[in-house]
């Protein structure tokens, strides 16, 4: 949804590239997908105040580095954060204005399907996200808006007009 919106959106978006702890996946690269650290960097980079947001998630660390958010909105480029429940209820006290999306499948039944069809992740792995993500739902409705992605061009248009709302504020900066 997110690199679909990014392709066809008019306005200026930065997907910030969160650091993990986590080994890539076939195919992902560092500083494209994920900042790939070692656990000994990231927790230097927490002690160091890098971190907007941090957690530990699945058994591997995940955050979002303030460089990732500060330097795009400070050249008026709207800044989308691809986190989980943890994450984003620590970027809604540190940064009032940001706006909050809940993505998710219709039911965990189509998520695990989603999981499985990947390809990416064992039994053991699916078990524990399909576990986090019920736990995940039960924060929902902390967030300003839900798209359910069970069509791909309904949902990209939904948070399409999400976005075009930040954007049509007037103040220059889509937060």
């Amino acid at each position: 949804m997110i690199q679909r919106l990014r392709e066809t959106s008019p306005w200026p978006l930065h997907l910030s590239v969160s650091a993990t702890t986590r080994a890539p996946r076939r195919g992902e690269k560092d500083g494209v997908h994920y900042h790939f650290w070692t656990p000994e960097h990231f927790e230097e980079e927490v002690k160091a105040g890098a971190f907007l947001e941090w957690a530990r998630v699945h058994g591997n660390y995940y955050g979002t580095l303030r460089r990732e958010v500060d330097e795009p909105r400070a050249r008026g480029e709207g800044v989308i954060l691809d986190i989980d429940v943890q994450g984003a209820a620590q970027v809604r006290k540190q940064c009032p204005d940001a706006v909050a999306v809940f993505m998710r499948a219709s039911d965990l039944k189509t998520h695990e399907e989603r999981l499985r069809k990947r390809g990416t992740e064992d039994e053991a792995s699916i078990e524990r996200r399909i576990k986090a993500a019920a736990g995940e739902l039960a924060h929902a409705d902390e967030y300003e808006h839900q798209v359910i992605n069970d069509d791909l061009e309904a949902a990209v248009a939904w948070l399409r007009a999400i976005v075009s709302r930040q954007f049509d504020k007037g103040d220059g900066n889509a937060g």
